[in-house]
């Protein structure tokens, strides 16, 4: 039996924009973003009002690739949450010449 991937029209990934994680169309709006929202308790609605810029369907694009790839998303929300993770990535600054 062939599988047939599922795509997400206003869905893309794009490793120049934040580092290459699944974003919204047209945005810098990470998944993760409106997955974070969605997880603080926010109505779709309420995500609309705190981005105005994105419409119902791009809203709802985000929430169904959420629901479809949730422990990925989660696994970058925990990531991105992490201070010591980036602590790490940021290099030291290099010394100044006198």
């Amino acid at each position: 039996m062939k599988t047939t991937a599922i795509k997400y029209p206003h869905i893309a990934s794009d490793a120049r924009i934040a580092g290459g994680v699944p974003i919204i169309k047209g945005t810098r709006i990470a998944v993760r973003t409106v997955a974070g929202y969605y997880q603080l308790g926010m109505t779709p609605d309420e995500i609309l009002q705190s981005l105005p810029h994105l419409t119902p369907a791009q809203l709802h694009a985000a929430l169904t690739y959420y629901f479809d790839h949730q422990k990925q998303v989660d696994r970058d929300l925990k990531r991105n949450a992490d201070v010591d993770h980036w602590r790490r990535q940021v290099r030291p600054a290099l010394p100044v010449a006198a």
